[in-house]
């Protein structure tokens, strides 16, 4: 059975190569922004953000991994390095002898709260304040709806 390829017609393949270009460029610049302004990477960040969301500020890490969108083994290196900062520390899961949780410490929980208002500002900058309320209306409906389809069970959310 021969299977047709779809190929992508030139507005398509316009808004396709757009999409990747703003999205690599937006994540580039707030990583480099965090950097600069808090020395926390963007993906330490994330991983902050979503302890600091949790109840306790804490999650499995194989949970924290799926919630980041990361490999746990990418995750394990982050949260070392976390730790080494003393943001983050790891205790054993109570309920499952070979799970281990996340937790957000204190001072974690303030390094967070001193980057998030840089944050944020860079975020309203390089993205909100480009866009019109309709386009960030569209743009929310067309992600909600990019995220049911690839990830309809909300692992990543």
């Amino acid at each position: 059975m021969t299977v047709m390829t779809r190929w992508l017609d030139p507005d398509e393949y316009r808004t396709w190569r757009a999409f990747l270009s703003a999205s690599r460029a937006l994540m580039a610049t707030l990583d480099r922004e965090l950097q600069r302004d808090a020395g926390i990477p963007h993906a330490y960040y994330e991983i902050l953000v979503r302890l600091s969301e949790a109840p306790d500020r804490q999650l499995r890490m194989s949970e924290l991994a799926e919630a980041t969108g990361g490999s746990r083994s990418r995750l394990s290196h982050a949260v070392t390095r976390l730790e080494e900062s003393g943001w983050v520390r790891r205790q054993d899961c109570p309920t499952d002898r070979r799970g281990q949780l996340a937790v957000l410490t204190e001072p974690g929980f303030e390094a967070l709260a001193a980057a998030a208002p840089g944050h944020v500002e860079g975020v309203r900058r390089h993205l909100f304040d480009q866009l019109s309320r309709e386009q960030i209306d569209q743009l929310r409906r067309i992600s909600e709806a990019l995220v049911a389809h690839l990830d309809p069970d909300g692992r990543g959310s």
